[in-house]
Order: C-alpha cells, then structure tokens, then sequence
C-alpha cells in the first residue's frame, strides 16, 4: 500500500509573503515564492494524517481540498506550528463528535493543553466546548521505534530547536524534519537510508542561526543518511526559488507549497 504526500506549505514562521505584504528577496511574480507555514498531509487509501496546525491551517484544507482528517501529528508547540488547532473543531463536529488522536512530545503537549485546554478537557458549555482532541503523547521508548496509527506506519525520532525538542517523523523511505537545529547520532541512524527528505534548512548560509539548520549542516548530514532526494524547507523570504535552485547542490530541491510524492 502507498502513500502520498502533499506540501500543504513550506514556509517559516512568517511565511511569504509575511504580514505587510513583504517579499523580501523573493520575487512576487514566481509561483512557487508564495509560501504557507510549515504542514504536510500523509494519506492512505483510509486515512488523512496532517502534521502541524499552524496559523494557514484552515486556508491550507481548504486550499488543497482535505475536507475529513483523522488524526494530527504535532513536531513542537511553537506558535507557526500549532496555533490553527482551534480550527479542529469544525472537522470534530463534522465527524459525528468523535475525538481527533494527537501526536506529540510531552515537552509540546505540557505547553499546548495549557493554552488551549478547552480542545483537550471541555470548556464551560459542554454542548459547544465538549472533548474534542485526544493527546497521544509519546513515551521515551518511542522514539526510533516503528508505531502504526491506524494503516500508516511511521517512526518518531527527537531533534533539538534550539529552545525545544522537535519532532520529526519517517514514513518508509520518506522522513520529514521541521523544526530543526541539530540531529543527534539516534536521529541520523533512524533517517539513514530514507530516500526523500524534507528537512528545515531555514538557517541558509547563517553560521549563527540557534534555532534552525542551515545548508551546510544538511550536506553534512546527508552524507551519512544517503536520500537521493533532499528537499529544503521552512524557507524565509530570504530564500527565493530561483536563485536557491540554482544555488543547491545536486540532489537537492527547494520545496514548495502544492509538492507531492507518491511513495
């Protein structure tokens, strides 16, 4: 059984064009510079599986057609990944009031219950504020070991932000790692082999950037996990598509909002 992959957006936390209109270095007229935050859907013949809800999150579902979700997979508990929940009510509601399965780190979940706590415990008016999001929190052990929500299999493995632990997540031979400072030797081992990588490379060319990768690292680091295809993400306005095409390495792509991979 396969599954597909669709880029529901590739941008930073800002995205592109940022508040303002502003383009940055990006060149308005290219399609592919117009860039929602950070969210791909994983779906199977049976189920749809979006990672992150990010403030683009309804504009994403509706834009792309999803219109049933089944469970949300969560990398970190920053604003630009997790601040559209609030839209998983109506997909709640629509499927007969059964509780959307959350995935995350504990780190994330301690910060994402306590801010919207109402999803996960009920508010006030239980007829309009029932239960609505089940946290499925990953234990320790977890991490580098193969899980299955319900027909898709997937691996969670930890990264560090810089002011948090993030997670990513592989889907056979495609893995996905946003937001990401740094992979440590348990994380390389569990990417290594993968053959299509979406990885943050919002870091570009700063040597000081403390919470994302830049393009150095990610050439190091695919040295030893070997994709054949490496597709840059989380980019900024200071990455237009053109000129990091051009720039990057074979074997290496920007990604864009609308991409998809059928694997």
């Amino acid at each position: 059984m396969g599954l597909k992959f669709t880029i529901l957006g590739c941008g930073n936390s800002s995205g592109t064009p940022s508040v303002g209109n502003y383009w940055g270095v990006c060149d308005p007229n290219e399609p592919k510079n117009r860039r929602n935050r950070a969210c791909l859907a994983v779906q199977s013949d049976e189920t749809t599986v979006i990672i992150d809800t990010g403030a683009d999150f309804r504009h994403q579902m509706n834009n792309f057609n999803f219109s049933h979700l089944d469970g949300v997979f969560y990398t970190h508990h920053h604003s630009d990944h997790c601040h559209g929940i609030d839209d998983l009510r109506s997909m709640f509601f629509r499927n007969d009031r059964q509780s959307i399965p959350c995935y995350g780190h504990v780190e994330s979940f301690d910060e994402i219950i306590q801010k919207f706590k109402y999803l996960f415990h009920g508010g006030d008016n239980e007829r309009y504020y029932p239960p609505m999001l089940d946290a499925r929190i990953f234990d320790k052990g977890d991490y580098g070991r193969l899980m299955s929500f319900r027909d898709i299999d997937f691996i969670p493995l930890e990264m560090q932000h810089g002011s948090c632990t993030s997670v990513a997540y592989r889907f056979g031979d495609l893995s996905y790692c946003v937001d990401m400072k740094s992979l440590d030797q348990a994380a390389l081992d569990t990417l290594k082999g993968t053959r299509i990588w979406i990885v943050d490379g919002a870091g570009y060319h700063q040597d000081d950037n403390d919470v994302h990768a830049n393009l150095s690292a990610l050439y190091e680091y695919n040295e030893y996990i070997g994709a054949q295809k490496v597709y840059v993400t989380c980019l900024s306005s200071l990455m237009d598509y053109k000129t990091l095409s051009e720039e990057l390495p074979k074997g290496f792509y920007p990604a864009y909002d609308g991409l998809v991979f059928d694997i």
